[in-house]
């Protein structure tokens, strides 16, 4: 079995919850890595000789993000290759589209996929949504797993807030820090993850900081640190930093992460500031509330799947694909 996915997949200045998840359920796979500019690459080459090179009817696992803004090139070989597309989140939901571009890549992505002999989401609410937007009858669900970890001792149980993602429009740090910037509170912001060109349009404020990815023991000591974990994501197909919080008994407050976060924290609507100002507030203001999201926090942290788990199911998929 093959998986072919970006060339970046692990390289630790660019980390991401989507290259986790390949490295983690694809071991044992043969990985073949395609460089370029993916979804939209100015040049296909790379791609187009390794699928090329795949012998006829092997099962291949393409990840979404590289194979389906580019119909031309994989739906030809999805004729001959058993050829399963990992969707990590739908093209047209990047944040920032103009609605011309969105529609297409929604086209293209549609293509791709009603080619292919499997579709994968990583959580059931991604699995409709695929379903319902470009028409499939199926649509496999195969979960993100989670390590387990230490409980998270935190500060001083209030004040040092933790959110672990790229610093991109759809992942709503603006939202955030407005909030925040509302509350009459001693508040402290680490905003850990690859700093991008939309950090310059952020409101600027000294309790706020941008750390940069961050892997291994300083990663680990971020979450350790952390009193609460914020997510203000305007849109994801999972939030895998979401279970990583929830591992260590980290309350969460979030937006759009209904699958990961479960009944494990409080759950806002995308995009909804004043929801946003008014969770954290509570948050800084009622001691019972967040005695109740540290108890939600420890209920989900004890129903996580493992990514043996995950790697099991997707080889379980990818399994009944074999001639």
């Amino acid at each position: 079995m093959h998986f072919v996915l970006p060339a970046d997949v692990d390289d630790p200045a660019s980390p991401s919850g989507g290259n986790v998840y390949d490295l983690r359920v694809g071991a044992g796979l043969t990985r073949l890595t395609v460089a370029g500019d993916w979804p939209r690459p100015r040049d296909t080459t790379a791609l187009e000789q390794t699928l090329a090179a795949i012998p006829d009817g092997d099962v291949v696992l393409l990840d979404g993000l590289v194979g389906c803004g580019v119909p031309e090139v994989v739906v030809p070989h999805a004729r001959r290759l058993q050829l399963a597309v990992l969707v990590h989140l739908p093209l047209a939901d990047e944040t920032g589209l103009d609605p011309t571009t969105a529609a297409l890549l929604d086209e293209k992505e549609r293509q791709v996929l009603r080619a292919a002999s499997a579709v994968i989401a990583t959580s059931p609410t991604a699995a409709h949504n695929i379903r319902t937007r470009h028409g499939l009858d199926t649509v496999h669900v195969v979960l993100p797993g989670t390590d387990p970890a230490p409980r998270a001792p935190g500060t001083d149980g209030v004040s040092q807030l933790l959110c672990v993602a790229s610093i991109t429009p759809r992942k709503g740090h603006d939202l955030l820090i407005r909030a925040l910037q509302k509350i009459d509170y001693e508040w402290r912001l680490d905003c850990v993850g690859p700093v991008r060109p939309f950090v310059e349009q952020l409101p600027a404020d000294d309790r706020v900081s941008f750390r940069g990815p961050l892997v291994g023991e300083a990663l680990t000591r971020a979450y350790a640190d952390a009193d609460l974990f914020v997510l203000a994501s305007r849109a994801e197909t999972y939030g895998m930093v979401v279970t990583e919080a929830l591992a260590r008994g980290l309350p969460v407050i979030a937006s759009a992460v209904p699958d990961a976060l479960g009944d494990g924290g409080l759950l806002l609507p995308p995009g909804d500031e004043n929801a946003l100002e008014a969770a954290l507030t509570r948050w800084f203001q009622d001691q019972e509330f967040r005695a109740e999201l540290r108890a939600k926090a420890l209920g989900r942290r004890a129903s996580l799947s493992t990514w043996d788990e995950s790697t099991e199911d997707l080889r379980r998929v990818l399994a009944s694909l074999r001639p």
